[in-house]
């Protein structure tokens, strides 16, 4: 928990104070106007492009599932183009460097990559559990989730089920 409130002051307190930092030194440099439209522009450029590139994941996904296939991958771009156009929407330097990143096409994939690689790893080391629904009669059927490892919380009640007709 200490970890985690670490990451929320940096989110909320660091990044906002050095957005601003650097906003007023670009102000000072080019101008208020110039910097004010930057700002409008790189909100409105990322607006478009996080809906462009959201509609060809959509398409994506809806690919995927008519040949009855999982959009694994679509579904994390779809999280990371989200994820990009808010932050495009927020005002600021770093922020929107950031969101570019998560947006654009060749860069989303190594960020893909980076976000499966350490999801992995979470869910192998036991730090994370994944547990998955299959709607009865989804193609390509089967598939498991990995039995989470036994509770030490005495709340916890472990159980296994069989769906009968």
């Amino acid at each position: 928990q200490v970890i985690m409130a670490g990451w929320l002051f940096i989110a909320f307190v660091t990044v906002p104070f050095t957005e601003l930092w650097l906003l007023l030194q670009l102000g000072s440099t080019v101008g208020p106007g110039a910097t004010f439209a930057l700002v409008f522009l790189t909100g409105a450029v990322g607006a478009w492009l996080a809906r462009r590139e959201g509609y060809r994941t959509l398409l994506g996904i809806q690919n995927e599932m008519a040949k009855g296939v999982l959009p694994a991958g679509e579904m994390v771009d779809g999280l990371i183009i989200f994820m990009g156009g808010a932050l495009l929407l927020t005002p600021g330097i770093l922020t929107d460097a950031l969101g570019f990143a998560m947006i654009f096409p060749v860069t989303r994939i190594l960020l893909r990559q980076a976000l499966v690689r350490w999801m992995q790893e979470k869910i192998q080391s036991g730090a994370a559990q994944v547990h998955v629904y299959q709607p009865p009669g989804f193609p390509g059927g089967g598939f498991q989730a990995p039995k989470p490892p036994p509770h030490d919380d005495p709340r916890v009640i472990d159980a296994t089920f069989e769906e009968r007709d």
